[in-house]
């Protein structure tokens, strides 16, 4: 079932999301709800708040960054078919050179923005089985982990962007949360009139 994305002002969207157990209501249901609401927005990640859940759950799906003519081989390969689900995800460590690369997000139509992350991660996570996994990731795998797990912690990539860009896309998020945008995905608004 495709379900409307939060957009930018939604209070859910930066409150800490809790851990859920095993037994959490429907949880395989939300999971596959989560993909299917991804993919009909083209997205390669979603969390959980960005359907109105506070707790930590996020789900990704590389596979479209490994048809860019940008990355290398080595990279695409990285990307082709990496699908996971992320439980009570915890970054244990980021490391290594912090590069740029421009991000958007579901719940922030129509804004991109140049963010800098550290390259490389340690992440400990549960799957969709509740089986604990720690893993090292790198580049766009990293990243896209990186902007997700953001979400569980109430952090958007606006926040890591100068304040003068913030001036300067004020309007745009005022708009977003009035619902005067119109991306082709349904979006719930925060401010909207008669919602």
């Amino acid at each position: 079932m495709i379900l409307p994305i939060v957009g930018y002002g939604d209070p859910v969207l930066r409150k800490v999301g809790e851990n859920i157990s095993e037994d959490y209501p429907n949880l395989k249901e939300l999971i596959q709800n989560m993909y299917e609401t991804m993919y009909n927005a083209y997205g390669v990640g979603l969390a959980a708040p960005q359907i109105g859940l506070a707790i930590r759950l996020f789900v990704v799906d590389t596979d479209p960054f490994s048809d860019s003519d940008d990355i290398s081989k080595e990279e695409a390969e990285t990307l082709k078919g990496f699908k996971k689900v992320f439980i009570n995800a915890k970054i244990l460590k980021e490391e290594g050179t912090m590069w740029s690369f421009n991000e958007g997000c579901l719940s922030i139509p129509d804004v991109r923005e140049d963010v800098s992350r550290n390259e490389k991660i340690t992440i400990e996570y549960y799957d969709e089985n509740f089986k604990k996994h720690t893993e090292e990731y790198d580049g766009l795998r990293a990243r896209v982990i990186q902007h997700e797990y953001d979400h569980i912690e109430g952090i958007l990539f606006i926040d890591k962007i100068s304040s003068l860009r913030k001036t300067l896309i004020k309007k745009k998020l005022n708009n977003i949360m009035e619902g005067k945008c119109s991306p082709d995905y349904r979006m719930k608004y925060y401010n909207k009139k008669g919602r």
